[in-house]
C-alpha cells in the first residue's frame, strides 16, 4: 500500500531586507546566531542535495514495476521539489543580506554532488537512504526541542523548517524501500548511513564557517563553545535514529511520529490550499496552530 505523500505548494515570504538596525534575513534567531548559521548552513546545501536525490530516485524508477512504490517515489519527488526550491529562494536572500561568498560554497557542492553522480546506482541509493535516516533523527530531535530552539525566532523562518520537517516524516520510508528493492545489502546501507550523514554535515559545515567569519565570530571561544554544544546535542537527539537503524530489522514505518507533527498535519488540512502556516513562535510550546 502506497504512503499518504501530501504535496503542499507553500509560498513562504522571506523578509527580503533588515527589520531594524541588527536583524536581516541572515538573522532569524540573533539570540543564538551560532544556531542560526548552523540551519543557514543546511539550507545551502538543499538545493544540491535534494535534486541529487531526486535524480537517484528517477533512475531507480526505471527498475521498479511495483506500483504502489512507484506512486511513493513519485511522492517523494514531488515534496523534495518544492523543499529545495523554497531553500533556494532563501539562500538568493542569505546571499543578498551580506553573505555573497556562500557563491563560492554553493559552488563546491556542486561539484561533491557531479562526482558523486559517477558512482553506482546501488551507491547512491545507499547514501540517498542513509540521508533520510539522518533526516529523521533532526525531524524528531527540532519538533521535540522547538521550543528551546525557535522559541522568539522569526515565524517565517522557524515555520518554513518546521513545515520541511513535517513532510520528511511523510516519505521517510522511500528511499529505504527503494534501496531494499534494489539492494538490501546491510553493510552498504550502514555505510550510507555513515557517509551520508557525515557528508552533508561537513558541507552545512563549510558554509556557516565562512558565515561566522563575514560575522567576525569564528575565531571567538565563545562562539566555538556554542557550536560545540550544539553539535552535542545533535548527536545526543538525532544520533539516536542512527543508533536505531543499525538494527538488521529496523524500517522507517515502525518508527513513531512525533505527536506534534499530526497536529501540525490536522491543523493544516483545516486551512485548505495555498494557506501559508506561520507559527506563533512566541507561544510555550509553538503549538500548531495558525
Amino acid at each position: 500500500m502506497a504512503h499518504a505523500i501530501d504535496v503542499r505548494k507553500i509560498p513562504f515570504e522571506f523578509t527580503e531586507a533588515a527589520t531594524d538596525a541588527t536583524a536581516s534575513a541572515s538573522q532569524w534567531h540573533p539570540t543564538q546566531l551560532e544556531w542560526n548559521h548552523m540551519l543557514n548552513g543546511a539550507s545551502l546545501t538543499m538545493p544540491y542535495l535534494e535534486p541529487f536525490l531526486n535524480r537517484t530516485m528517477r533512475e531507480a524508477l526505471t527498475h521498479i514495476d511495483d506500483a504502489d512504490l512507484r506512486e511513493d517515489i513519485d511522492g517523494f519527488i514531488r515534496q523534495e521539489a518544492q523543499h529545495y526550491k523554497n531553500h533556494r529562494r532563501y539562500n538568493e536572500i542569505l546571499k543578498a543580506n551580506g553573505y555573497q561568498e556562500l557563491a563560492e560554497v554553493e559552488a563546491s557542492f556542486e561539484a561533491d554532488y557531479t562526482a558523486l553522480e559517477k558512482r553506482s546506482l546501488e551507491w547512491r541509493l545507499a547514501y540517498s537512504a542513509g540521508f533520510e535516516t539522518m533526516t529523521m533523527g533532526v525531524t524528531e530531535w527540532l519538533v521535540n526541542d522547538r521550543e528551546s530552539l525557535f522559541h522568539g525566532a522569526d515565524p517565517m523562518f522557524a515555520s518554513f523548517i518546521l513545515w520541511h520537517m513535517v513532510e520528511e516524516t511523510e516519505h521517510k520510508s522511500v528511499a529505504y524501500d527503494v534501496f531494499q528493492k534494489l539492494s538490501g545489502r546491510y553493510w552498504l546501507r550502514i555505510a550510507g548511513l555513515v557517509w551520508g550523514s557525515l557528508h552533508v554535515g561537513l558541507m552545512s559545515r563549510r558554509a556557516y564557517i565562512v558565515m561566522l567569519k563575514k560575522d567576525g565570530r569564528w575565531n571567538q571561544l565563545s562562539t566555538r563553545l556554542r557550536l560545540y554544544k550544539m553539535i552535542g546535542r545533535f548527536f545526543g537527539r538525532a544520533g539516536t535514529a542512527m543508533v536505531r537503524a543499525l538494527n538488521p530489522a529496523y524500517h522507517p514505518d515502525k518508527v513513531e511520529d512525533p505527536a506534534w507533527v499530526h497536529q501540525w498535519r490536522e491543523a493544516y488540512a483545516r486551512q485548505g490550499e495555498n494557506f501559508v502556516p506561520v507559527l506563533d513562535t512566541k507561544k510555550q510550546g509553538i503549538p500548531p496552530q495558525f
